[in-house]
């Protein structure tokens, strides 16, 4: 099944600790180049969904971000340092026994003092087992989402490949009508010069005729690519670069098919197979 490399997945994971959300963006690249935005506290699971990654994709540039937005802290959990407060309240103690006229210590500026208050740090153990389920499980919706683009471009392939292989047909059909008729333009051209034509001499006239405009190759060649690509399209996995390359070699024989046309025909099939390589060319740099 082929997969489009541009496709967006977005998943959300809750529980106790608070809400987890993961985004993955992917886009044309010929490579796979992943990058990541994850949280101070979830950093050291990068290397392990860079290692999922490259399971599962194979091309593509691929931006995962992560947010996370912890739950609030009930006020019951909050914590005073006392030994902070004892040191702050000996201190004040301390200064108000040389001050004439000591102020009364307000107890809320003693809670605003750094380090008075705080809340128990909260255990990431839960957290970080949520972002990797929550991770696999927006892979396999981008995954998901690449194939129902692959899908949706496979019978543009399928009809591309259809019109490339009855083109290639029409020029075989028409071939040996074609050299019958270049015999005949050559002896035609023989008595219009009140010439008698040596038979040896137009059989080897012939021969260099046929030579140089026999396709047989390049149609047998064109044949077989386009069964490759036809295969190529029912492989699992990623087959972009491998199509890349039937491209290539499809416009090659198309472009030789072109040089050797011996009728306006003929140049036409090859012209319309290099529109509709083309078209094609410009869909695979969106496979995977």
């Amino acid at each position: 099944m082929i997969r489009s490399m541009t496709a967006f997945a977005r998943e959300d994971a809750q529980g106790s600790w608070g809400v987890l959300t993961c985004e993955i963006r992917t886009v044309n690249h010929r490579y796979l180049e992943p990058s990541f935005r994850l949280p101070d506290a979830l950093r050291e699971l990068e290397n392990s969904f860079r290692e999922s990654l490259r399971k599962q994709l194979s091309r593509g540039k691929v931006e995962v971000g992560m947010r996370l937005q912890t739950a609030e802290a009930p006020a019951q959990n909050l914590q005073v340092n006392v030994e902070l407060v004892t040191a702050l309240s000996d201190a004040a103690n301390q200064v108000n026994r040389i001050l004439d006229n000591p102020a009364h210590i307000d107890a809320l500026e003693v809670l605003r003092w750094p380090g008075v208050l705080a809340s128990p740090e909260l255990d990431f153990t839960p957290v970080k087992a949520a972002a990797a389920e929550l991770f696999e499980r927006t892979v396999a919706t981008l995954v998901a989402a690449r194939e129902r683009e692959g899908a949706r471009l496979l019978p543009l392939f399928q009809e591309r490949l259809a019109a490339m292989s009855r083109g290639v047909a029409e020029v075989r059909k028409l071939m040996p009508e074609l050299l019958a008729r270049q015999e005949e333009t050559l002896q035609e051209r023989f008595r219009a010069a009140s010439v008698e034509p040596d038979p040896d001499r137009l059989a080897q006239e012939m021969i260099m005729l046929a030579q140089k405009s026999d396709v047989a190759e390049e149609l047998e060649r064109l044949d077989a690519h386009i069964a490759e690509v036809t295969e190529a399209l029912a492989r699992e996995g990623g087959i972009g670069r491998r199509l890349d390359f039937l491209m290539q070699e499809l416009n090659r024989e198309a472009n030789t098919l072109s040089s050797k046309s011996i009728d306006a025909r003929v140049t036409r099939v090859a012209v319309d197979l290099k529109v509709l390589i083309e078209q094609m060319r410009e869909q695979v740099q969106n496979l995977e």
